[in-house]
């Protein structure tokens, strides 16, 4: 895709959401069904996947690790946002690889420790990139990236959760 066919694709877009605020405000859903054993399955609108404990946790490695689905999540949000960014500056990626890493103390989530912390410590988030892109080009695509990525923006800022527990009632 070229960036003229980026930005027209994306202009009446933005044109509606300058013009009706309201319209951008939309909610992403997920929805999971318990599976067989300690198990979630997840349908993702092109597949079902089936998320269970870690290894570390006490899992046989066959389900996915929800803490793999969101590092996974991250580099997919991550890969496409720098593929938008790098388009709409002109910048030719011929070839790219985002890799993110993060750094668990499983004591936390097995409640061995209170004082170990339950969640990511840190998470790193690597690009290595094949491009013609001088370091400046490649500051501000990395600027652009971290800016416009939704995931990485949600995991630097943090965000609120709320939880409700509802029981079906026979």
């Amino acid at each position: 895709m070229t960036s003229e066919e980026l930005k027209s694709i994306q202009a009446p877009i933005k044109t509606l959401y300058r013009e009706q605020p309201e319209r951008a405000f939309i909610t992403l859903k997920a929805q999971g069904k318990i599976g067989d054993g300690l198990s979630c399955k997840i349908d993702t609108g092109r597949a079902i996947i089936e998320a269970g404990l870690h290894p570390a946790t006490g899992g046989e490695g066959m389900l996915l690790c929800s803490g793999d689905l969101l590092l996974e999540a991250l580099v997919a949000c991550a890969g496409v946002t720098l593929s938008a960014v790098a388009t709409s500056i002109g910048i030719d990626i011929k070839e790219g690889i985002i890799k993110a890493e993060g750094d668990l103390d499983f004591r936390g989530t097995l409640g061995v420790s209170k004082e170990a912390p339950i969640g990511f410590k840190s998470i790193r988030l690597s690009f290595i990139l094949d491009c013609e892109a001088t370091e400046e080009q490649l500051n501000s695509i990395g600027k652009l990236t971290e800016r416009y990525c939704v995931v990485y923006q949600t995991l630097q800022k943090g965000v609120s959760v709320e939880s409700s527990f509802i029981r079906l009632q026979p």
